[in-house]
């Protein structure tokens, strides 16, 4: 369906007394998303994840690599020309209390897509209320919620007229940018269910963007989980073999931050913690993570590592010149202990 090759993305930032400086939002990103499929993105705050989500769904432009959606390779045709293939891949922001707009209800809300589709598919009003209505069903909101106003609603509910309004135009790749993020706790297995169910009844393909292992896991099962580090991805693999087996460094210390359940779980032996915190500023010829890792040697500081497949599994790549498997995860306390 999807299938990106070597996407990169620059920004120059321009500051008072810094100068201007280049940030590298994605160097050379490459995945595969096939109809019906799931990949994971999970990473810190400001690695690239949502610059991607952007370009997949046509807000933002890439400078260099390839976009191929079913086929057609979009950096080939013109901007005003990509359109109909974005159409078909839609975002699901991750803040539900900004992404409706206040002054309109509803079913005004979901109106105005629907109407465009109806254009394309020559359907009348009638058969619009009634997709409307079915569309709320769909994401478990009864349909008297078209006459209401989002701040009738919880963010929860909100997040489900943002899942709705993207499936008003029948897409075939929805793109959840920490789509549950903003919500309650005790709302956010139902929005996961929800993605998850719509991913296995419908067909529609999922691209997830987190920095919560666990919903990660839960939302790709079966997919491929992408671990990236200031634009690069570090390591990549099926989403429990990444997890339970992890070999890159920082892979590593992303599963040591998971918290864990005091006398539920026990930490496992392997925990790691960066040593320093990421300064974008550093010089950085060689791995990116050579800065904060515990493991870096001078030949990290020498050249870049690119994606490498693992000895013990082909589909399980890495970017590290000294990679090894650490038992970092969680594991629970047996009974009686």
């Amino acid at each position: 369906m999807i299938e990106a090759r070597n996407i990169t993305r620059t920004f120059t930032s321009r500051g008072a007394f810094t100068g201007s400086r280049t940030v590298h939002a994605l160097r050379g990103v490459d995945f595969s998303l096939p109809k019906g499929g799931a990949v994971s993105f999970i990473g810190e705050s400001g690695c690239g994840k949502t610059t991607l989500g952007k370009i997949l769904t046509g807000l933002d432009t890439f400078d260099g690599g390839e976009l191929v959606v079913d086929g057609t390779d979009l950096s080939k045709l013109p901007v005003g020309r990509r359109a109909p293939y974005f159409r078909r891949i839609q975002m699901i922001h991750q803040d539900p209390y900004s992404a409706l707009n206040p002054t309109r209800d509803i079913g005004q809300i979901l109106g105005d897509p629907l109407r465009m589709r109806a254009r394309e598919t020559g359907a009348g009003r009638a058969r619009q209320s009634e997709r409307a209505a079915e569309l709320l069903e769909l994401v478990g909101l009864r349909p008297g919620v078209l006459a209401k106003y989002p701040h009738q609603l919880s963010g929860g509910q909100r997040q489900r007229v943002v899942i709705a309004r993207a499936l008003t135009v029948d897409p075939e790749v929805l793109v959840a940018d920490e789509s549950v993020s903003m919500i309650d706790v005790s709302m956010r297995l139902g929005i996961l269910a929800l993605l998850r169910d719509l991913r296995e009844r419908l067909g529609i393909s999922l691209l997830f963007i987190t920095h919560d292992v666990a919903t990660a896991r839960y939302i790709g099962e079966g997919g491929e989980l992408h671990v990236i580090y200031r634009g690069q991805v570090i390591e990549r693999g099926p989403t429990d073999r990444v997890i339970q087996e992890p070999v890159h460094p920082y892979t590593q210390c992303l599963l040591s931050a998971v918290p864990v359940l005091r006398g539920l779980e026990e930490p496992g032996p392997d925990r790691l913690v960066p040593l320093a915190a990421l300064d974008e500023r550093l010089p950085t010829p060689g791995c990116l993570f050579a800065p904060r890792c515990p493991f870096a040697t001078a030949e990290c500081s020498a050249g870049r590592p690119v994606l490498t497949a693992h000895p013990d599994a082909d589909d399980h790549q890495h970017a590290c010149l000294h990679p090894k498997s650490r038992r970092v995860v969680a594991v629970e306390i047996a009974a009686g202990r």
